[in-house]
């Protein structure tokens, strides 16, 4: 292994292996560091430990394919079910503590597991009875729904970090302590065994909707995700993407735009994703000349945005299906235009730097050949061409996953390369289980502030004050929605921050008349778009740290390459056309010349169109771009009149220099 000092702001060091790729360990050291579901224990191989949480695990992902596939429960016996899954899995893997011991569960662990089965599945078996009592509890329901509330609260607190756990024993004090809050925001309070009721008997609390998405959408498509990587379809994206784009200037940037893009759309996780596909990438866009910070700026952006790409979008697009009750095809649809343009404005950024600093590409004698690349491999594209055919036929996420993971097994058998064993299909089935553990206990955490929220009235309290402090007016309440989503994703995964944030946030903008749609996908965009704004940006920083850059530094340059997604969503509020809302004709139109207004900002964030521009020419063009993203036949015109002024002067002072360089 070779060590050389890298330039980040923390001395930290950059290791790579002998062929300038990033190691294994590296990739796992920045994932524990930034992510907090991967700071779980490693058992030693083939002990009765790992085997225990292995036999768990693949019995949790089996459980849910027969659901999926044969079987049929009730809603609150499926989420119980799924819910203990998760808990026993979490109090084994992770400790109580980094310093804990970090070999084997103790006896606190072992306590945990115990109190995870019992009242977890409390719920399975009280819930006729709890029907036949008229919904009325009884002492004992109370005692099982304190220690459920205390054991979910430690789970997501191990899990995911301590930040969402405070945030929903805040919403619980609050409901409790309503009489004495004054204000607005103050209530008459409930009682503690009201408070319990609700948040564990009831299906607006810990076993809610939110709960009962990853029990059904979410966990198939994570376990569809790790189905493919299994099969090896990480290798055709990286191998499709380089034969496609290395050799143009700038190459390997754009090869990271690509596969990370797809890559993320998969994994449902940007930090995870910088550290897989970033190990391979950032290595090869620094050997062609890109600064460390900037390569490891790419990465993180083009991580972020997989989870905004339709089809397979992050776990929050599958619950925001259902908040809105609105088929997923509907999400897919909405969200792929604007999902076109951040990755266009990307692609376009990383081009204009390469041809700024006179970057070339990689020989075309060392990358892969796309007919070879297709024929050894290409047969691992027929799951995800599954899903989307389901998708759009209407069947639901669930029955779609399913079979969209039997593709992807039957698929690799179509060669000897990509044949999946019985080991691999052993290991698909563990680390699907063990991927989907922090959105669950997420999902099952955030049921406290819904909870909270439907008991009290605070989402539209909050909404009413939010509307008062921004004195009514729509743009104003728009920042103050973006601000909120972008603080709540610096501590949160992203699955939680649009729960809160559609929670807390959307009725304002609901009440404000801005379609429902529209407002929870603008939340949405903005709690993603937080894993690249500073001064907390998980997926930048994991990329700064693969790249050994200055983590600030890199923060700031991805919040410059993501600029895009900080303006498309407030664009999509005042022209719905974006998110193919209107006549087909106004929704191509608006594609168009939004793409050439993105194309535009990117020149104008760089600084560069033909050539250098001059602080005039900048200005120019956000202009510009500014009129073009927004549909309108007034706001394009400007736009473009704007535009072929600025191509004009800049073709102009270019020929000019020509001149003057041939006279001499």
């Amino acid at each position: 292994m070779k060590v050389r000092e890298g330039t980040s702001d923390d001395n930290q060091v950059e290791r790579l292996s002998a062929d300038g790729i990033a190691s294994e360990e590296v990739v796992q050291e920045f994932l524990e560091k930034y992510d907090k579901e991967s700071q779980f224990r490693k058992f030693m191989p083939r002990t009765k430990l790992a085997l225990l949480v292995s036999a768990i695990a693949v019995s949790f992902s089996l459980f849910h394919l027969w659901v999926a596939g044969f079987g049929a429960l009730e809603a609150i016996k499926l989420r119980s079910v799924h819910l203990t899954f998760v808990m026993v899995l979490i109090f084994l893997l992770y400790p109580a503590h980094r310093k804990g011991m970090r070999n084997k569960p103790g006896i606190t662990d072992w306590a945990m597991v115990a109190l995870s089965i019992v009242t977890g599945l409390y719920m399975v078996f009280a819930n006729e009875q709890l029907a036949m009592r008229g919904g009325l509890p009884i002492t004992r329901d109370y005692i099982m729904g304190a220690l459920g509330i205390l054991v979910v609260l430690e789970a997501g607190r191990r899990a995911l970090g301590k930040e969402l756990p405070i945030l929903g024993v805040l919403f619980l004090l609050y409901a409790y302590f309503g009489e004495y809050i004054p204000g607005t925001f103050g209530h008459s309070g409930f009682s503690l065994n009201r408070i319990i009721a609700h948040m564990y008997l009831g299906s607006e609390g810990i076993f809610g909707v939110a709960l009962g998405v990853s029990a059904t959408f979410i966990f198939l498509f994570v376990l569809f995700g790790a189905f493919l990587g299994e099969t090896g379809m990480a290798k055709l994206i990286n191998d499709a993407s380089m034969s496609m784009a290395g050799t143009s200037p700038g190459g390997p940037a754009k090869v990271a735009v690509f596969a990370s893009g797809i890559m993320g759309t998969i994994s449902g996780s940007a930090v995870a994703n910088v550290a897989t596909t970033g190990a391979f990438t950032i290595p090869l866009m620094k050997n062609i000349g890109y600064k460390p910070h900037f390569a490891g700026a790419v990465e993180a952006v083009a991580s972020t945005g997989g989870q905004l790409m339709p089809p397979v979008m992050g776990a929050a697009a599958f619950i925001m299906a259902e908040f809105l009750n609105i088929p997923y095809k509907d999400i897919m649809l909405a969200a792929l235009i604007p999902a076109f343009l951040y990755y266009l404005a990307v692609f376009t950024m990383v081009h204009l730097e390469a041809v700024k600093t006179g970057l070339v590409g990689v020989s075309r004698d060392k990358l892969p050949i796309m007919g070879v690349v297709m024929k050894e491999r290409g047969h691992l594209i027929l799951p995800l061409i599954a899903i989307v055919y389901l998708l759009m036929k209407g069947v639901t996420p669930t029955f779609a996953a399913f079979y969209g993971i039997l593709t992807a097994i039957g698929a690799s058998f179509l060669r000897k390369t990509t044949r999946m064993s019985w080991r691999g299909l052993l290991m698909a089935l563990e680390m699907g289980a063990k991927g989907s553990v922090g959105v669950a206990i997420a999902t099952a955490v955030v049921g406290f502030i819904v909870g909270v929220s439907s008991l009290t009235s605070l989402g539209i309290t909050l909404g009413d004050n939010m509307i008062a402090f921004a004195h009514g007016n729509l743009f104003a309440t728009l920042v103050l929605t973006m601000i909120t989503a972008i603080i709540l994703g610096m501590g949160m995964p992203t699955t939680a921050v649009y729960i809160v944030g559609a929670t807390i946030a959307s009725p304002a903008l609901l009440k404000l008349g801005i379609a429902p749609l529209a407002a929870h996908l603008f939340v949405f965009y903005f709690g993603n778009i937080s894993n690249v704004t500073p001064p907390v940006a998980l997926a930048a920083f994991t990329g700064a740290g693969i790249a050994g850059a200055s983590p600030s530094r890199t923060g700031w340059a991805a919040a410059r390459l993501a600029s895009a997604g900080f303006l498309i969503p407030f664009i999509w509020i005042y022209s719905p056309a974006l998110i193919a809302q209107g006549s087909l004709g106004e929704i191509l139109l608006a594609a168009v010349t939004a793409s050439i207004g993105i194309i535009t900002l990117a020149c104008a964030v760089q600084g560069y169109m033909l050539r250098t521009t001059n602080v005039i020419q900048r200005i120019f063009l956000f202009v510009a771009a500014l009129g073009l993203i927004k549909p309108g036949l007034i706001t394009d015109t400007v736009g473009i009149s704007v535009l072929i002024i600025v191509f004009l002067w800049q073709r102009y002072q270019r020929n000019s220099v020509k001149a003057e360089s041939i006279n001499v």
